[in-house]
């Protein structure tokens, strides 16, 4: 790597962890970001200036001969960092291929993929592997809580051996294809990015090229991807299917985490994690198995993951005050809303929820299936508020927004384009024993918004 590794949008989910990871290898790390220079996020800025990492206006003044270039998906051609970097003959790495390099160099890896519950295995594989001693490098695109700390608020990595790297890849953009795990997982597969004839195309690739392939076999479409894996390879998950060889039983969902029984490798334990939902005991099924094809006794595995405190985000109670429970929530595609509303409708308490679009084009691409999830997962009480979608700008289309999601849902959804009324009518309209669920992804500012509400509501 060159003497300067400058990240172009230093501040989102993927980058920012693999920008703390190459900065601890002892490189010289700068980035820039449309948020720093916009004046938004300042903490999380702070938090990148305290490893040492410059930051400079996304203008093109970060770059210099002899710099890389990594960009993430979401970064325009036009931008003049690119811009900037093509001029000067800079090499330009996307932010899959740069994690690609540290995983494929790493003598054990472990890749974990899937439509839902990616960031959720990988901090648990990442804690298992911590407690147990392993001393991983972890690579997350969520802040996971046993690693915050005071100096450490955005945790979404963690620098250990660069001999043991754990890390979620993405199948979005087809990058995929370009990771050679040790180990791979897949929790699911379910229409997000592609056509699921792409997906499966991609997710069989996947397990093809890893030493051991940790699948789901609950899960229909990855059931059948595991068919083609040979069998001294394939470590199947689950608690429906008769050929797991990590098989959960004895589920039990309770109100503040979930217990199970795992039986594998002819051991028998009793699991009891933290966080809650079935959909959190079939990642704790995947976790388990991963730790396992790396050496970690399973016994040792289930005990650590008593303690997994769970990740920013994901099901993440905020705060309290008048009776009313404000919850932060990343759900965005079908997969993922599904079992949030699954959790949080076996427990008492209307939700008022407001959910605003990732953006313009999934409506386009899976607005029916969005509909019909949450249509299908609200109780009659329940009420969804939705904002006009993420706009970054560009050309996308924007004929379907979220007066048409509104609409298709049926009489429980409103939409109202700006989110601070939704603000308001969620004060106005919540009573004790309600639950607000503040649900949505590409949009840090979304967390800022639920604490405001626990603040408003403590007033």
């Amino acid at each position: 790597m060159s003497s300067t590794t400058h990240f172009c949008g230093i501040g989102g989910s993927g980058m920012l962890p693999l920008a703390a990871i190459v900065r601890a290898s002892g490189a010289r790390v700068t980035g820039s970001d449309r948020a720093l220079d916009a004046g938004r996020l300042a903490a999380k800025f702070d938090y990148l200036r305290s490893l040492g990492i410059g930051l400079f206006p996304q203008d093109g003044s970060g770059l210099a001969e002899g710099a890389t270039l990594v960009t993430s998906a979401a970064v325009e051609e036009s931008i003049p960092d690119v811009v900037r970097a093509r001029a000067l003959g800079l090499a330009h790495l996307t932010r899959p291929q740069l994690l690609a390099q540290l995983m494929n160099a790493a003598a054990q890896s472990v890749a974990v993929g899937g439509t839902s519950g990616k960031s959720t295995v990988t901090g648990m594989i990442g804690w298992i592997l911590h407690a147990c001693h392993r001393q991983p490098t972890v690579m997350n695109g969520a802040v996971m809580k046993n690693f915050v700390s005071p100096a450490a608020p955005f945790a979404s990595a963690l620098v250990g051996d660069a001999e043991l790297f754990v890390g979620e890849v993405d199948e979005s953009d087809g990058s995929i294809a370009l990771y050679r795990p040790t180990v791979a997982v897949l929790t699911n597969v379910s229409l997000d990015h592609h056509s699921m004839e792409a997906l499966r195309t991609l997710f069989g690739g996947f397990l093809g090229v890893a030493r051991k392939a940790v699948v789901n076999l609950d899960d229909p479409e990855t059931r059948a991807l595991a068919d083609e894996v040979p069998a001294e390879r394939l470590l199947g998950y689950g608690f429906d299917s008769p050929g797991a060889a990590f098989a959960g039983r004895n589920l039990e969902l309770l109100a503040d985490g979930v217990a199970f029984t795992v039986e594998a490798m002819g051991e028998r334990h009793e699991v009891r994690l933290e966080v809650p939902g079935r959909h959190n005991a079939s990642n704790a099924l995947a976790a388990l198995a991963a730790a396992n094809a790396l050496g970690v006794p399973l016994g040792d595995a289930v005990e650590a993951l008593a303690r997994f405190a769970g990740l920013r985000r994901r099901l993440e109670t905020v705060g309290s005050a008048g009776g009313v429970t404000v919850i932060d929530d990343f759900a965005h595609n079908p997969d993922k809303i599904a079992a949030t509303l699954a959790t949080l409708t076996a427990q008492a308490g209307r939700l008022l929820i407001m959910f605003q679009p990732h953006g313009y084009g999934p409506l386009a691409k899976m607005g029916e299936e969005l509909a019909r999830t949450v249509a299908v997962g609200l109780r009659a009480e329940d009420r969804l508020y939705l904002p006009d979608p993420v706009y970054q700008g560009g050309t996308v289309d924007r004929s379907r927004g979220s007066d048409w999601l509104a609409h298709a849902v049926g009489s429980r959804a409103i939409h109202l384009p700006d989110r601070a009324a939704i603000g308001d009518a969620l004060i106005d309209e919540a009573r004790s024993g309600d639950r607000i669920v503040v649900m949505g992804a590409r949009d840090d500012t979304l967390s800022e918004f639920a604490v405001d509400l626990v603040r408003r509501l403590g007033n």
